[in-house]
């Protein structure tokens, strides 16, 4: 699959432009053919690897995706024709970026494409979610419906975020902090201290260290952004490959504290996307794989991948998420329930449900835990720089005194 920028005209003279994913050239042309537009040119987007590495896509918070979908839902149960409505919101988004978005979305959809089509001219905007329950939507005539589902979806997947975000600020902006420390302390303290220690004097290994520490720092600063920004650039790239997002997933499942937080966050995720794609009437097969990347875990779209091909064998959905082994216990068992009474969405509504509920209440524990714990850690490290520092002065008057 390629990202293919076109240009066309559609039947009242009126020109446009979009994106479009496809497997070829020929596939966005028949396409756009088919909505009865004249295709003007298309070409391919092709980035570099140091454009794809740092290039900083165009993403929209969720919570903009939140309020648009709730607004397009209240202007079409109002009677409002969808194009209208698009132009109309396109005006009033906050987000200057998501409303261009909108309004070339509205000139697409007012050309004759489809509303789900328009969308998915933008994936680093709206997600495959969003996508697939638009179509949805377009094709049983209950656009209006889907929308609002689909605000109460990306709500919950805002609460998600919301609580790893608190469960990470703390002690991100407690390190950043004690690093903005202890730098000053290296920088501008610690020459100070120098001053008082005579040249033949034999310092203590932990002042030698924190004065060579404080030495390089002056001197070779570049060295150190050289060294940052390299292993910035090496993680990325890693991160990036195939390989480096599998063991990145198999990591952050099991770092401590953490880990279990994630995992619920993955699974939460998978249930609900799930749930919601089926209770908008998405064909089950459709829903599980939409549902696998939308987790944000390599790892389970993998086993995911993996389940629908032996659904596809005629197997049943609980027995491959089982043996796969990623997926809990409690999430296998409801799904098997939900496969043999036919309430398969309501089942995983109910799975996603409690594990939400776990997260809230797992973040809010973790922060408190975490707190006292930085502070000691960074209680440990200051004072070790200020003993250090202050260990030559002491010998020398315990050596007079003596």
């Amino acid at each position: 699959m390629g990202l293919y920028s076109y240009e066309y005209m559609d039947r009242m003279g009126r020109s446009g432009n979009g994106q479009m994913t496809a497997d070829h050239e020929m596939m966005v042309a028949d396409k756009l053919r088919g909505m009865g537009l004249t295709v003007l040119d298309i070409s391919e987007l092709r980035e570099s690897f140091f454009s794809g590495l740092f290039q900083k896509k165009h993403k929209v918070a969720v919570g903009d995706l939140v309020l648009f979908s709730r607004q397009l839902h209240t202007l079409l149960e109002a009677g409002i024709p969808l194009t209208r409505g698009l132009y109309t919101l396109s005006s009033q988004v906050a987000n200057r970026g998501f409303g261009e978005v909108l309004m070339e979305t509205a000139k697409n959809v007012d050309g004759g494409m489809n509303f789900s089509d328009a969308l998915s001219n933008y994936p680093d905007v709206f997600p495959s979610l969003f996508i697939n329950m638009v179509k949805s939507g377009e094709a049983s005539g209950n656009l209006d419906e889907i929308l609002r589902q689909l605000s109460e979806q990306l709500e919950r997947e805002k609460n998600l975020r919301d609580n790893i975000k608190s469960a990470t600020f703390y002690p991100i902006i407690v390190l950043c902090f004690a690093l903005v420390v202890v730098s000053a302390m290296l920088l501008f303290i610690v020459p100070i201290f120098m001053k008082f220690f005579p040249a033949d004097m034999v310092l203590p290994l932990p002042t030698r260290l924190i004065i060579g520490l404080s030495n390089s720092l002056r001197g070779y600063w570049y060295l150190y952004l050289v060294i940052i920004a390299a292993l910035v650039f090496t993680v990325r790239y890693y991160l990036s490959t195939s390989a480096g997002s599998r063991n990145w997933d198999r990591i952050r499942f099991k770092l401590p504290a953490w880990g279990p937080l994630i995992y619920r966050v993955v699974m939460a995720r998978f249930s609900r996307v799930m749930a919601t794609l089926l209770a908008g009437g998405i064909p089950a097969l459709q829903a599980l794989e939409s549902s696998g990347p939308a987790s944000g875990s390599i790892l389970v779209a993998e086993a995911v991948e993996s389940t629908c091909e032996k659904v596809q064998e005629g197997k049943n959905l609980a027995d491959p998420l089982g043996e796969s082994g990623l997926f809990s216990p409690m999430l296998v068992q409801m799904v098997a329930v939900g496969e043999e009474s036919g309430s398969l969405p309501e089942m995983l509504s109910r799975v996603s449900g409690f594990y939400e509920e776990e997260v809230a209440s797992m973040s809010k524990a973790l922060t408190s835990i975490i707190e006292p714990l930085l502070i000691i850690v960074v209680g440990c490290v200051v004072g070790f720089m200020v003993i250090a520092m202050y260990l030559p002065i002491f010998l020398v008057v315990t050596t007079i005194g003596g």
